[in-house]
This record gives structure tokens, C-alpha cells and sequence, in this order.
């Protein structure tokens, strides 16, 4: 064998092993009839599970100082509905983000692990051609031109053995480069696995404290709410009984707002401010005030504008095929489990609580004609007639899904078919929350679309 091949093995070997420092094969590789050894993979990232009590100290501190500074602030607030109602939109709008920032990290995270999983699987599958790999190519390293694989003990096995060589070095330099690769790219991707859940630990942190910040901001706001605007028992249960007599949402709409008295109202206040589209931008100065008590731009001028008021992935469209032969009429969203919820709009709330199976159902009139249907939440935090800002936290989701997108009434009105005979498609619980929202303008429903804010995170599976 030549002199060049010679150094093209080194080579390979040289970089083999650079890319797995972990493995060290044995000289008894070198000697004749010596069995492979097992070649370890790559060690997997330590998993630090011990208990660090700096910082748990740390943590308890933070958390201390948090609550201080929480109560100073709610203590600032007092008397002032604005101040009060900035604290939960800014807490609302943190949680959403670190929650979309979550979900991401957790995909990654699952990308990651097949991935690790993969090259593991593969690696595992060629233990022994990596040994021989490696075994061949050190051999040869101590054993310079004309030396052969063989021994032999004559010159004609010598030229035999050096052909023979000549001819697997291909392979073998193909091999070799494979192997190199693939054990690069597994521990390039434990790194980032490593990196990813240092990143999730972080996460989690901020959101518990948020989310603690934000449930204690959102009794603040309804116990307000009840002192000032104190929801009747006789209203509510009136509300819940009109809901069970009704068989479609547009039904429930049109008696709950003609003839339970928060509903009626809102309903009355919506239509006191509907005002006609003015042309051009809208002026959004309105939507700086947090103190307001009524929309601060007609509804069909905020396309662009509104936030998604849930953070995660998008899992149907509007308009998409439901399974059942008919469309979608709203979006439905998958939430992480107790994911806060916020109002899509501002508006009055005409219904919140249970309605067939859409579980709990929240109806925010908007103004103009138009209603925002969200269902899917595990809780509802606002009550009947309460006045809601655009991105003001409403309900929580569960840890347990609810499949809303094919209750909705097919037919104008939502009178169809369906509607006439009272009957819907059944819930279905597939382990991941979701929500389902949709919009409605004189009763049917729209798409939502033009109006959501666009943003970087947002994603869509099909």
C-alpha cells in the first residue's frame, strides 16, 4: 500500500476520534484473532438532579420580593381601575409570551430527542463496524508500509494482502467519514438538548411567578367588580336556565340579550356606541387607556390589531374541511394545560358559563353586530355585563382537551340541519387543551382571520 494511503487513513482516524473523544479502542484490537470490543456510545448529558439549596434560597427570595412588590403595587391601585387594568393587561401579555415561548422550547426539546434517539439507534446498530473501523485504522498507524493486515509470511501474500487493502480502502475511508459525522451530530444535538432544557427550567420559573401575579390581580379586579357592579344570584341562574332551554348559540344570543337584565344591557351599551366605519386609519389613541369603558375603536377597524387570546398552536382554520362533511367556522388553538386566557376584543360579556358542548362558553358583544364566541376553558374569570379589554385575562384552560370545532350549527343563523333537531357533535378529549373561537356578525359566522395581529410565533399545523 502506498505511502498516501497510509496517511489518508491517519487521517480518518485522527478525525474519528476527535469527533468521539469518548471511545478508546484497545491495542489487543491490533492483534491477530483479538474479538472486537463493545464501543460505547456518546455519555448522555448529566442529568443534575440533585438538589441546589442556593438556589431554592434564591427562588424563595425572589418569590418574597415578588409578593412585596405585588401588594405595593395592588395598594397603589386602590381607587384607580386603570392603574389595575394596566397591571393585568402588561402581567397578561408577559404570561402569553413566555407560555408561546414554552411551547416552542418544548417542540424543539421533542425534535431533539428523536433526533438524539435516532443516531443513537444507528450508532447502536454498528458497534461492531465502528470497532473494526477504528481497529483497522490504528493497526495501520503502527504499523507503516509494507506491513499487512494478514502477517504473512511470504512476499506473494504480501502483494495479495496489500491488493486486498487497496481495494476496501474506499469503503473503509467512506466508513469511517460516516461514522465521524454521525457521532459529531450526536453530540452537537446533546449540547443543544442540554442548552434547550436550561432554557425550559428558566421559563417555567417565570411563568409560576406571573401566573401567581396575574390570579391574585384577577381577584383583585372581580372583587372590585362585584363591589361596584354586583351580579344578582337571580340574573345568574336565569342566565343558566335560558342556556339550557336554547339549542343553538345564535338563540342563546337573542334571548339572553333580550331577557336576562346584565345581558340586556350590555347589550343596550354596545349599541349605544356602535358608530358607523370612519374612513382611513382608525385613531388609536383610545387603545392607550386603559380606564376605558367602552370599545376604543369600532370593531371592523381593528382588523390587524387584536391579540390571539391564547398562546400556542393553531390547530384548524376557519373555512377548513371539519370531518363531517361540512366547514370549519371558527379557529380552534392547542393551549399548554392552564394556560391563561385574555379577550380577543373589547366588549361586554353577554354569557359565561356552560352551554352543550361547547363546556364553558364565553360571548363577548363587541359592538356593531358582531359577537366573539371562546369555549374550551376550564374556568371563566368575569361575569355577566362585565365591561373586557382587548387582551384582558378572562378564563383559564384545563389540563383536559375539549374538540368544539364541530358543535358550531351549520345554515344561516345557525339554524341548519343540525340546529332544527337539536343535536351536536360529541366532545372529544385527545389529552392536549384547546380552544375554539369564533366570530360572528348579525349571527353568522366570519372569518377571523384579517384580524388577528401577526406574529413571529405564531404557527400553524394542519
Amino acid at each position: 500500500m502506498k505511502p498516501r494511503s497510509v496517511l489518508i487513513l491517519l487521517t480518518l482516524a485522527a478525525t474519528l476520534l476527535a469527533a468521539a473523544p469518548w471511545l478508546r479502542v484497545p491495542l489487543a484490537l491490533a492483534q491477530p484473532g483479538a474479538p472486537p470490543p463493545s464501543v460505547p456510545l456518546p455519555p448522555p448529558v448529566p442529568n443534575r438532579s440533585g438538589i441546589d439549596t442556593d438556589a431554592l434560597k434564591a427562588d424563595v427570595k425572589g418569590s418574597e420580593e415578588a409578593q412585596r412588590q405585588l401588594r405595593a403595587d395592588l395598594e397603589a391601585a386602590k381607587g384607580d381601575r386603570g392603574r389595575l387594568n394596566q397591571m393585568l393587561l402588561d402581567t397578561a401579555a408577559r404570561t402569553r409570551a413566555v407560555e408561546q415561548q414554552l411551547i416552542d422550547v418544548e417542540g424543539r426539546i421533542a425534535q431533539l430527542d428523536r433526533s438524539a434517539a435516532d443516531l443513537g439507534t444507528s450508532l447502536g446498530k454498528r458497534r461492531g463496524v465502528l470497532a473494526q473501523v477504528l481497529a483497522a485504522l490504528m493497526r495501520m498507524g503502527r504499523e507503516p508500509p509494507p506491513a499487512i493486515l494478514m502477517r504473512p509470511d511470504d512476499a506473494l501474500d504480501a502483494v495479495r494482502s496489500a491488493i486486498l487493502l487497496g481495494a476496501l480502502l474506499p469503503e473503509l475511508r467512506v466508513e469511517a467519514e460516516t461514522l465521524a459525522s454521525d457521532l459529531s451530530e450526536l453530540s452537537r444535538v446533546r449540547t443543544e438538548l442540554a442548552s434547550a432544557r436550561d432554557s425550559l427550567t428558566s421559563l417555567r420559573t417565570a411563568l409560576d411567578e406571573d401566573s401567581r401575579r396575574l390570579a391574585v390581580l384577577v381577584g383583585e379586579r372581580q372583587k372590585r367588580q362585584a363591589e361596584e357592579h354586583p351580579l344578582a344570584s337571580a340574573d345568574k341562574a336565569q342566565a343558566e336556565s335560558v342556556a339550557k332551554a336554547t339549542g343553538d348559540v345564535h338563540d342563546l344570543v337573542t334571548r339572553l340579550e333580550s331577557e336576562v337584565g346584565p345581558s340586556a344591557r350590555a347589550a343596550d351599551a354596545a349599541q349605544a356606541v356602535t358608530r358607523p366605519q370612519e374612513p382611513g386609519r382608525p385613531n388609536l389613541t383610545a387603545l392607550k387607556d386603559p380606564a376605558r369603558l367602552t370599545p376604543a375603536i369600532a370593531f371592523p377597524q381593528a382588523k390587524g390589531l387584536l391579540p390571539l387570546p391564547v398562546a400556542g398552536v393553531t390547530l384548524r382554520n376557519f373555512g377548513a374541511a371539519d370531518g363531517v362533511g361540512g366547514t370549519e367556522k371558527g379557529i380552534t388553538i392547542a393551549t399548554r394545560a392552564g394556560a391563561p386566557v385574555s379577550a380577543p376584543a373589547d366588549g361586554w360579556v353577554v354569557y359565561a358559563g356552560p352551554f352543550r358542548s361547547y363546556g364553558q362558553l364565553l360571548i363577548i358583544n363587541a359592538g356593531g353586530g358582531y359577537h366573539i364566541l371562546v369555549a374550551g376553558m376550564e374556568r371563566i374569570t368575569v361575569e355577566l355585563g362585565q365591561f373586557v379589554l382587548a387582551g384582558e385575562p378572562v378564563g383559564v384552560m384545563g389540563g383536559l382537551s375539549r374538540t368544539v370545532a364541530n358543535t358550531v350549527q351549520r345554515g344561516p343563523g345557525g339554524s341548519g340541519a343540525s340546529a332544527q333537531n337539536g343535536s351536536t357533535s360529541p366532545v372529544t378529549a385527545t389529552g392536549q387543551p384547546q380552544l375554539y373561537v369564533e366570530f360572528r356578525k348579525d349571527g353568522l359566522s366570519i372569518d377571523p382571520t384579517p384580524w388577528w395581529a401577526a406574529t413571529d410565533s405564531q404557527k400553524v399545523r394542519g
